[in-house]
């Protein structure tokens, strides 16, 4: 049985490159130094001239190939099963050939993207300290987020922000979003768009994302049928992942630098509505209930409007499988670097803090 296993030279060569990729990925520096800036950007960069010119999601379909496969292959083995011819179908052969299977993922998903989860990332990059805050930092900077979200929600038109409804309008305006960014941020150049609508907006809610990034095609993929108001910050967001932003509170503070730096209203108030909800959530997890209470009462009607609307896209979006995916997204996050899992969200409040103890609250 392993002598077998180990007279399977690919497999073998397999092993060798994924232990090798994992001692690597354990070096942040040498990943940030000769991955991500290293090979990740011209790979990036050739998926996404490959793929991006498809005007639909080539990673979906794949994704459903890749169902089917997995669908067909239990289905056969439940008949061997009823048969009991199960034992016959199950050997070491159909084993080796599986691990390998799975080897190559692997290591295809760590070379294409996945090693981007052990970079130093953009607080190295920004020069911000990282540090626990205390609950005074959590309220000033609560109280700015909210500042700019009026300020913004003012200059919003319900009818013009429903062009953003529009594919070709949203993507575009993404990418601009990001041209205006590289002028004080150059690290973070866009180029070569490679974005999409998902094909499974239709039973996205089954699933509970909003957008999401496919490594092995290069695409970024938003949900169509999401409030208006959180697709700016959704679609540069996914774009951050494009760039090897791979950690999830590292993709959402590129997502609020990019937002707050396109000069667009729309996006402005989308960064400031996300960053605004996941502050004041983290404020509702403090003993201070008052000043909590005291801060939502501050919010205008329009914030208002679009709180309650969002409120009831979830509720309508509710089912028994979303909190299924949602812990087992929760896991792979996990096993990626990202030791709070879902709740890695979140953590992009630390980096506003750390953002505005270096740059003060006129950065925000």
């Amino acid at each position: 049985m392993f002598k077998a296993l180990f007279r399977d030279r690919f497999l073998l060569l397999l092993v060798f490159l994924a232990v090798l990729l994992k001692l690597f990925s354990f070096n942040a520096a040498w990943v940030e130094r000769y991955y991500t800036f290293g090979l990740y950007p011209g790979l990036s960069k050739t998926l996404r001239w490959l793929f991006g010119w498809i005007p639909f999601s080539l990673g979906d379909l794949a994704y459903i190939a890749a169902f089917i496969w997995l669908v067909l292959k239990v289905w056969k083995l439940l008949r061997l099963l009823k048969h009991r011819q199960a034992k016959a179908y199950l050997s070491w052969m159909l084993l080796r050939k599986y691990l390998k299977l799975a080897l190559l993922v692997y290591l295809v998903f760590s070379l294409f993207w996945g090693l981007n989860y052990y970079r130093q990332g953009i607080a190295k990059q920004l020069g911000i300290s990282l540090q626990p805050y205390s609950v005074q930092d959590l309220f000033d900077l609560t109280t700015v987020l909210q500042q700019r979200l009026n300020d913004y929600a003012v200059k919003i038109d319900s009818v013009q922000r429903l062009r953003y409804n529009e594919k070709k309008v949203l993507f575009a305006k993404g990418e601009e979003a990001y041209r205006n960014t590289e002028h004080s941020l150059p690290f973070l150049i866009y180029s070569r768009p490679s974005i999409k609508p998902s094909l499974f907006t239709p039973v996205g809610h089954w699933f509970g994302f909003t957008g999401y990034y496919n490594p092995f095609s290069g695409e970024a993929q938003i949900k169509t049928d999401i409030p208006v108001f959180l697709k700016p910050f959704v679609v540069t967001h996914e774009m951050a992942h494009q760039l090897g932003y791979a950690k999830e509170n590292e993709a959402n503070f590129v997502a609020y630098l990019t937002c707050k730096n396109s000069g667009d209203p729309n996006f402005l108030y989308s960064a400031y509505f996300e960053m605004y909800r996941d502050a004041i959530f983290e404020c509702t997890m403090t003993s201070n209930k008052e000043l909590t209470e005291a801060l939502r009462k501050n919010i205008l009607p329009r914030v208002k409007w679009d709180v309650r609307d969002l409120r009831l896209y979830l509720l309508q979006s509710r089912n028994f499988i979303e909190p299924l995916m949602s812990g087992a997204y929760d896991k792979y996050l996990k096993l990626n670097n990202q030791p709070q899992g879902s709740a890695t969200y979140n953590e992009v409040i630390a980096y506003l803090i750390g953002y505005m103890k270096k740059f003060g609250g006129a950065a925000i």
